[in-house]
């Protein structure tokens, strides 16, 4: 008998590709490319005794610690499991689709608080970045952010220009952390926030823009970060960066993605 080879092997291959790119894509981003290296390694092998060699007591051995080993692997890889199926979920093409079965409609008077709450940010920024003030801005979104709001010192106050410029005063004992707006009112300042292990950040962007794409990675949030050594101004959304902003291109950016 000949190897048939039709259209659904083909896909069944390209699939399983797409799926061996993307966890080595996860796992070079989490520093733990040797251990993919090794699972591999550790499957041809089992494979190759199991199945083609026939060796039937090393390959019973092989076959218990891969069903152990599974296990195992969940434990150890659950920050990045968890990782893999957040971005599955927050892919564009899944939005949309979610968007469309679960379409949200905001009021207008909803849209009017957005528009009031983006400007006290762009002004704040823009003076910041005047005097090379250090600042990381989070903007809640859909994903509640209350584990990173635990990190910091809780304010709950309305959004000032004034206030978010004194909370990153060089001498404040908060301008080194995050601050946290959700619901229409700074939340939390101090915060921690995950750093991005990922190799390909430019080596000009310092802790700030790090931390500020580990954010965006692990969330829907949206990420201001002024730098203190250039004064320029960035926004992190969905792992992408978007640099050296104006004030017009920040006001429109954070207005695209509020509204």
């Amino acid at each position: 008998m000949f190897f048939e080879f039709g259209i659904k092997d083909a896909v069944d291959i390209l699939l399983v590709g797409m799926i061996l790119y993307y966890v080595y894509r996860l796992m070079r981003e989490s520093r733990s490319l040797n251990v993919f290296v090794g699972i591999a390694i550790f499957i041809v092998v089992w494979l190759f005794v199991s199945q083609m060699l026939e060796m039937k007591l090393l390959g019973t051995i092989l076959d218990k610690l891969v069903s152990v080993g599974v296990i195992a692997l969940i434990v150890l890889f659950q920050d990045d499991i968890r990782k893999f199926l957040y971005n599955l979920g927050a892919h564009q093409r899944m939005r949309r689709w979610l968007k469309f079965f679960m379409p949200k409609h905001s009021s207008d008077k909803e849209k009017e608080q957005l528009k009031g709450d983006i400007m006290p940010i762009v002004m704040a920024c823009m003076q910041m970045s005047k005097g090379k003030v250090g600042a990381l801005i989070v903007m809640e979104r859909s994903m509640n952010l209350g584990d990173i709001v635990s990190t910091g010192e809780v304010v709950n106050a309305n959004i000032n220009q004034r206030l978010i410029e004194n909370i990153f005063f060089k001498n404040s004992p908060l301008h080194d952390g995050a601050m946290i707006i959700s619901q229409h009112r700074i939340q939390a300042a101090g915060c921690i926030l995950p750093v991005s292990h990922n190799l390909d950040i430019p080596k000009e962007l310092g802790l700030r823009h790090r931390a500020a794409l580990g954010m965006s990675q692990e969330s829907d949030a949206l990420v201001v970060i002024v730098s203190e050594e250039t004064g320029g101004i960035s926004v992190a959304s969905g792992g992408q960066f978007r640099l050296r902003l104006s004030a017009e291109e920040l006001e429109s950016v954070l207005t695209e993605e509020l509204l």
